[in-house]
């Protein structure tokens, strides 16, 4: 088997089989292939990954939410259905050192390619479970979803502003997340497999993935026993840091020490604030933030973005714009840090997607590969485990994989 070995990051050499959609597991796999790793997708047939489906956007009839989780990664659609199909998995196995999965639990199992069966085929591979609440528990056998875990993990009732309906983050936080504990639990059993030979399942959830995202929340109830509500972009322990209306839009101010409040107070040219009993202490702005609040807006109105942002730099206070997504993704900074590339998809042609937020010195990552069609590399793969055109036109035939035209 000849795996896909020009990459030079730090995980080259790592081989990794893809058996996730949707999101988690996807963002988890395509970290790895940032990062080095031979990914190689396998979808599931027919349709592939459920993330193909979704209609809208789509660029030249292929999903731009498809195409923005999948690049790096090579692409076999196959079968499990089919006893040839798990045959030829089951091969794949043999010199993989990673697979993931986000089926519900069971469901491999049925089918006679679970962790019990792959680790005596493999005993170094490492199977990484991503679920909706986790391989045991009580809500073990449950399916996931990034909306339904938000609401179980309690973070749509600290999201949004005070006196609204309960909201979801504007993003996928408890599948992208889920993405990133995957990488760093595979990465950690790599390590163990390295010294040891020996594999083992990793295992994590959406639930767990956004329950870790309420530290300060779960500080405060561990410590007081309440549950603390939404406060729209204000901070739970410290104040002022949250958004500013100026002239025309929207910054972030951040007073997270004493230090800061004062330079803030100059800032905005009330000096006397410093001594104020109102807000003197933080104890005292976080009692008085609505008042803090509208003290400092009645000022902030009267200038623009650009105006206030340079005076609080000047100053030494943290702030920053509220972009739009695509203010974001077409400022000077994203692109310097690498974090917009381009790519050209065989049939979306020229594209754009997220570079990887992490940069190595000595190894760097690379982005090099859009994401595959349904089947462009079965026949590449298949010969790659030793498999001749004959069988492979015969699996073609008989439906247990699927070819991409031209693949």
């Amino acid at each position: 088997m000849k795996a896909d070995t020009a990459h030079t990051g730090p995980l080259a050499g790592m081989r990794v089989l893809e058996l996730a959609q949707i999101m988690a597991g996807p963002t988890c796999g395509m970290m790895l292939a940032d990062m080095g790793a031979d990914v190689v997708k396998v979808e599931k047939l027919p349709g592939g990954d459920d993330a193909r489906g979704y209609r809208e956007p789509r660029v030249n009839g292929v999903s731009a939410p498809f195409m923005i989780l999948n690049r790096n990664k090579r692409g076999i659609a196959l079968n499990l259905k089919h006893a040839q199909g798990r045959a030829i998995l089951l091969r794949m196995v043999k010199d993989a050192d990673v697979l993931t999965e986000n089926y519900r639990r069971g469901t491999l199992e049925k089918l006679g390619i679970g962790y019990d069966v792959l680790s005596k085929i493999n005993p170094g591979l490492i199977y990484c479970a991503v679920s909706g609440y986790g391989r045991d528990g009580p809500y073990g056998d449950k399916g996931g979803f990034d909306l339904i875990a938000q609401g179980f993990a309690g973070l749509m009732s600290v999201t949004g502003e005070p006196g609204r309906p309960p909201a979801k983050t504007g993003n996928s936080i408890a599948d992208i997340n889920a993405g990133i504990l995957a990488v760093v639990g595979i990465t950690a059993a790599y390590a163990h497999k390295l010294k040891t030979g020996q594999g083992q399942i990793v295992d994590t959830s959406l639930m767990e993935a956004a329950l870790q995202q309420t530290y300060w929340h779960a500080a405060i109830h561990f410590a007081t026993g309440e549950s603390v509500g939404p406060t729209g972009s204000a901070h739970l322990l410290t104040a002022p840091y949250q958004a500013f209306r100026t002239s025309d839009g929207w910054i972030n101010v951040g007073g997270a020490n004493q230090a800061n409040w004062e330079r803030i107070a100059d800032v905005l040219g009330h000096p006397e604030w410093r001594d104020d009993p109102r807000y003197a202490t933080n104890t005292a702005r976080m009692q008085n933030l609505d008042a803090l609040t509208a003290a400092m807006n009645a000022v902030l109105i009267t200038r623009s973005k650009a105006e206030w942002i340079a005076a609080f730099d000047a100053a030494g206070v943290p702030v920053g714009p509220v972009h739009t997504i695509g203010e974001a993704l077409t400022h000077p900074q994203t692109l310097a840090r690498g974090m917009v590339v381009d790519l050209v998809h065989p049939q979306a042609g020229p594209t754009k997607a997220l570079g990887c937020p992490i940069h190595f010195s000595e190894t760097p990552t690379q982005i090099k590969r859009p994401a595959p069609m349904l089947g462009e590399h079965s026949r590449e793969l298949l010969k790659e485990y030793n498999y001749s055109d004959a069988e492979i036109d015969a699996f073609v035939a008989d439906g247990v994989i699927e070819e991409a035209a031209g693949g």
